[in-house]
Parts: C-alpha cells; structure tokens; sequence
C-alpha cells in the first residue's frame, strides 16, 4: 500500500467501526498531515480516495465531512435455519432454470441474479488486451497451456495468495473454465454417488445442482448470515454419520452474504483434518470486500492439503471470461486429471488476456473502485428495503459481494412474490431456492451489484410495495 492508501484505510475503518460518525468533521489537512508526518499531499490524496468511495464529502470553505450513508445501519439480522440434521437426496425443482432464463434478460431489471453489473468492469482494457495478445501469440502455447493452463496467469495467482502471507507451490494451481467448473471437478475428486456432503443452510442453489448431478446427498448445517457456518453443529453432525467433503463459502457467502471470523475459520479447517475431510472452499467474492484488508480464506490455516480452494475472475474483472483457478492441495494432481479428462483445453484467449492485464497493473486500483461502488450500492439497497418492504422485515448487513438476504413476514410467500415481479420485469431469487428441500419461503436473496441502474430505485419500491400487500392479506 501506498501512504496514502493507509491513510484512507485507517480513516475509514474509524467510519465503518462508528467511531467517526456521519456529519462529523475530519482534521484539516494541515492538522492530519503534522498528526501522521506525511505531507500534505499524501493527505489531500487520501481525502480524495475516500471521496471517491462515497465515505466524506467536501464542503466548500469548510473542509471534508463523513457523509450521510457511508455507514449502513444495522437492521436486525435473519433468523438462523434449522436444518434437521439429516442427509437427504438432492431434487433440484424447474424454479432455477426459470431464474437463469430470465437473468439473461436486458429488459429484466435482474434483482435475483448471481451477477453484478458488467459496467464495473474494466471490460475496454481487457478487450485491448485480449486483441493484443492473440495478435503476438504463439501456436504452439494452444498445446502447451491445455493444464494446467497459463504459466503467467498462475504465477499471478500464486503472487497474489503470497500478498495474503500464503504459501502455495504453483504446481497446486489449475486454471479451469470459471469457478464452478473448479467446483465441480473438485468435488467429483473426493466423492462417489452415494456420498453425504456437509452444505451450508441456506447454500448456493449451484451447489445443490452438482450434488444432484454426481448423484450425492446433502447434509445441511445451520448457517448465521451474521458469522457463517455454525461449528458446533459441523461437530455434531460429523459424530452422527460419515461425511465424504464439506462445501461451503466462508467470505461473503451466498446467498446471506455472512463472512466467518478467522477463529472460525481455523476451528472449522482443524475439525474436519481430525477426520481427514476435504474441505471445498468457494471463495470466488474474496476480493468484493468493504473493510481496510482481505479477508483470509480458510485455506490459510491448512496444514495437511486438504482444504481445495477455489477461485475466479469473472466476479471481479473479467464476467463471461470463464477463467477460475484451483489451488487443490493434496488433490490438485487428481483434480488436473480430470480437467483434461472432461474439458481438456482451458479458455486460452481468455487466460492470455487476463494475464497481460495483470502484467501491465491497474488490477488493485480497478478493484478498489470496484469495492467502493458496492459499498454504496449496498447502502442504497438498504435504504430502500427499510422505506418499502413490510415491517418486521429483517436483513443481514454484508461486508462484502452484492448480496442481501431477507426474511419478511412469513405471510410473504417470496416464490408467489417472484412470479408478480417477473409479470412487471423483475427478477428474483425466492429463498426456497437454497435449500435442499422447500423452507424459508418467506425469504428472498437480493442483488444489489445493479443498484447504478437507473431501473434499481422503481423495482425496489414495487417489490417492497407487492411484500407489503402480501404482508397486509
């Protein structure tokens, strides 16, 4: 980090902790640059910063102010799930290809879709990049990078986990055709049919599609939007059957968006070593993060290679790129094989555009950028959840990713919900969908990575309005 950029990160942890409060009035820049002995440019630098992730404002001979909304207020988390404790078979129902299909809509205002906003990203250099790359290219890199894919694109992933004070072996790192593929190879590495998977409640609905496709059982664990999987239920429900592999998304989870402290994190890695369990671990939102550092993933505290950690870029840069990475542990030399099995060659236009990207820098300012719209983003789908949905409806507060979950009054029936908004151009995710078996029906996953669009505000409001009329009878 740059002086500067430690300066911003310093002054908005204060905000996000409340310990600087909207209204109240940062030190001059003259006072912050003799407090902190760094020039007054550093300082001007750092103000600007955080008035581009909307956290102060300037007043014209007044100075800089926290602004109004930098700091979501809380609402009163959801409710945890209370899954029963047993394995079940996996039945996906018609509702999710339903959302796809409708997610691919431009005229559908997509508040049920797993995607941001493609806008945010850097879509223009990467083109550039792309044509560049192709032009220099060398036929015979079409052979050499079949897998475990491009050499300079892992050696930027393997840069990146060192950043985070981690250590991978670049032979442990296999680029795949985006992160569900990874996820998809990885579990098949470590199962058989018949298998039970431990699986966060609620979980991604793309989950639920694998296990139901490898023919595996689910076995749900109760999952708190404000702290992620609950361990001493992963402990009790290891002493109750045998588990094959645990999935799950300790950063930013969807569809609550909880994020897992570190203490959590290495609890959960160390219970499922005593059993020898592998541990999948989705990891794609990493870097979508609101506070002044990344969040660690639990592979961090992996000792024995068994936590397979996957990764993407289509979240962050590159959507519709499909380039993922595994960083597979024990298992990576399996779950190449495979790859080269099912799919053998990797997007190799798509992984020398990244590649080259990365090489030129810009990555980490684009991110940051990124990151300061969703924070805003999320203050304005927050805002509008508690001006029009029903009252008594509860809400997680995210600290990272794009999605909010909610839980309405229960006389709300969010899949009759999403059939209303569909008729007037809306999507949605009805929390039914990220279960293995129909609960929560008064729940509903939100995208906020869309609330730029000029659409966001009205859909909102008639959303909340049809929640309100179903709460009222």
């Amino acid at each position: 980090m740059t002086l500067y950029e430690r300066c911003a990160d310093d002054i908005a942890e204060l905000i996000r902790n409340g310990i600087l409060r909207p209204g109240d009035k940062l030190p001059s820049v003259r006072d912050a640059s003799l407090a902190r002995g760094v020039s007054r440019s550093t300082v001007f630098q750092a103000y600007y910063h955080l008035e581009s992730m909307g956290l102060i404002e300037a007043r014209p001979r007044s100075g800089y102010y926290v602004r109004t909304g930098s700091q979501p207020v809380s609402s009163p988390e959801p409710v945890d799930s209370t899954p029963d404790g047993n394995a079940k078979e996996v039945a996906i129902g018609p509702m999710v290809f339903e959302l796809l299909r409708s997610m691919n809509r431009r005229d559908f205002v997509p508040l049920g879709s797993a995607f941001l906003n493609p806008s945010l990203c850097p879509l223009t250099r990467l083109a550039r990049h792309l044509g560049a790359a192709m032009r220099d290219f060398d036929p015979w890199r079409l052979i050499e990078d079949l897998s475990p894919g491009n050499e300079s694109l892992r050696r930027h992933i393997v840069l990146r986990y060192g950043l985070d004070g981690m250590v991978i072996d670049p032979n442990e790192v296999v680029l795949t055709n985006g992160a569900m593929e990874g996820l998809n190879l990885s579990l098949q590495a470590v199962t058989r049919p018949g298998d039970v998977v431990l699986v966060e409640s609620p979980t991604f609905y793309a989950a639920l599609q694998a296990l139901d496709r490898l023919q595996l059982r689910s076995l749900e664990v109760a999952t708190s939007s404000a702290w992620g999987i609950d361990i001493d239920a992963v402990a009790k429900a290891l002493k109750g059957q045998r588990v094959a592999a645990c999935w799950i998304m300790p950063n930013f989870q969807n569809p609550l968006g909880s994020s897992m402290p570190d203490d959590r994190k290495k609890a959960l890695v160390a219970l499922l070593a005593e059993q020898e369990i592998p541990l999948i671990e989705d990891d794609v939102y990493a870097e979508l993060y609101f506070g002044a550092r990344k969040p660690l993933p639990a592979k961090a505290w992996d000792t024995r290679g068994l936590v397979i950690h996957c990764g993407s870029f289509s979240k962050c840069l590159a959507p519709g790129y499909r380039v993922g990475w595994v960083a597979g542990g024990r298992h990576a030399a399996r779950i190449e094989q495979m790859r080269l099995m099912y799919t053998l060659s990797p997007a190799i236009p798509s992984e020398a555009a990244i590649a080259a990207y990365l090489d030129h820098g810009g990555y980490d300012r684009h991110l940051r950028r990124m990151r300061a719209a969703l924070e805003r983003y999320r203050a304005i789908a927050m805002e509008a959840v508690r001006a029009h949905f029903p009252a008594g409806t509860r809400m997680s507060t995210p600290q990272g990713g794009y999605f909010l979950w909610l839980e309405m009054p229960e006389s709300v029936d969010a899949s009759r919900l999403h059939a209303l908004a569909r008729e007037r151009g809306i999507s949605l995710a009805p929390g039914a969908l990220f279960f293995n078996h129909p609960r929560s029906t008064h729940c509903l996953r939100l995208n906020y990575g869309h609330a730029g669009d000029p659409r966001f505000a009205g859909a909102m409001q008639t959303v909340g309005r049809l929640a309100a009329d179903m709460a009222q009878g």
